[in-house]
């Protein structure tokens, strides 16, 4: 079998992978070997965190969901409650939306939650 050298082969791989491990610290951003174990590492970091981004959201939502919620007397279970039994569907990220910028069409949905949780 013939030997077989991988000069440009090589050259061309290496330099795709120190170009992306730039900005990384040490060795990590010159070295190749080094540069491809933190290249891997960070992809799976990435893929991991792409989900768990959208978990950070909700969670902010929710958060100033429940803050001004409080702000009308009511905590936020009972107000998601309140909202599933006057049918009204609105997801959190919109609620989460009118609870910063609308005040008082917040207010308004605090109310109706209210009134449908009594009946």
């Amino acid at each position: 079998m013939p030997r077989v050298k991988t000069g440009v082969v090589r050259r061309r791989r290496h330099k795709k992978v120190l170009k992306a491990a730039r900005g990384f610290f040490s060795g990590r951003s010159k070295h190749f070997r080094k540069a491809k174990e933190q290249l891997e590492h960070s992809m799976v970091y990435a893929y991991r965190d792409r989900r768990q981004k959208k978990r950070d959201i909700r969670k902010l939502w929710i958060i100033r969901i429940n803050a001004a919620c409080r702000l009308n007397d009511i905590n936020y279970s009972r107000f998601m409650n309140g909202m599933k039994l006057a049918n009204i569907e609105l997801d959190r990220k919109i609620l989460a939306d009118m609870a910063m910028n609308d005040f008082e069409a917040f207010t308004s949905l605090v109310v109706k939650s209210k009134e449908a949780l009594a009946a």
